[in-house]
């Protein structure tokens, strides 16, 4: 991020915390290294109590994004109000809908989240979840790839996805885990239950211990030279397989 961009971060320990206190979302902190004293402790407990990722970093990254005095803590601001992933669950089966949630494990380019968050919102699907850590940051980018999806779709953002992944599968949703490695094509597969689609980064994909977990894998035919499509165009593809055969 630039230094002019300060739409999009806050600095200084105490305004920090008083920002979380007032609810605003924050995407991550950044804290020089090193730094220790009773506030700093105060910011750390808030910031795991509040699922927000906190990386250390040398003084010198802070320097380059201000100048003014930031006391060793700048934190990004994100322009999604993220959602509890209960609260959707337990929504859309209030409502008769059969649940679709889009599970992102280490996507890191904010076009593609964006571009995913609007096909999912196009597609009506209930939410996109994504880990508190290894994730793009939701700010200005990531509205703007998604033209302005993100207004619209629910966001749940989780400090645990192992964790999540198996509350996920408790309320009756499976959670279907998109790979080139896969033996079955997603169109072999029936999606017209309450499904999980969980999609990961095009350089790693999803973590193995992910993928242990999920119900079933699933992968797109290819038939070019390119062994692999992008994220977003797969999760695109994907996510419109489960419209066509719900109907």
């Amino acid at each position: 991020m630039k230094p002019n961009q300060s739409a999009d971060f806050i600095y200084g320990t105490r305004a920090v915390i008083e920002s979380i206190e007032a609810g605003k979302e924050v995407d991550k902190i950044l804290l020089q290294k090193d730094l220790k004293n009773e506030l700093i402790l105060e910011l750390m407990s808030l910031a795991k109590a509040h699922s927000v990722p906190v990386q250390k970093v040398p003084v010198e990254k802070l320097n380059r994004l201000t100048k003014k005095n930031h006391q060793g803590v700048v934190a990004y601001l994100s322009s999604v109000v993220y959602a509890s992933l209960d609260n959707v669950i337990s929504e859309a089966y209030s409502k008769g809908e059969t649940p679709l949630l889009i599970i992102l494990d280490r996507v890191t380019d904010v076009r593609n989240i964006g571009a995913i968050a609007r096909t999912a919102e196009c597609a009506g699907a209930h939410a996109i979840v994504v880990p508190s850590r290894g994730t793009a940051q939701l700010g200005a980018d990531a509205m703007k790839t998604s033209a302005g999806a993100l207004n619209h779709i629910a966001v749940c953002r989780v400090e645990n996805l192992k964790t999540t992944i198996k509350e996920i599968q408790a309320n009756g949703i499976s959670v279907i885990a998109c790979s080139e490695k896969a033996d079955k094509l997603v169109y072999e597969a029936d999606l017209t239950a309450p499904t999980a689609i969980m999609m990961g980064s095009e350089e790693d994909g999803i973590s193995p211990e992910y993928m242990k977990l999920a119900d079933g894998h699933v992968k797109l035919p290819i038939n070019g030279q390119i062994e692999s499509l992008n994220v977003s165009v797969a999760s695109g593809v994907i996510i419109y397989e489960v419209l066509r055969q719900r109907g």
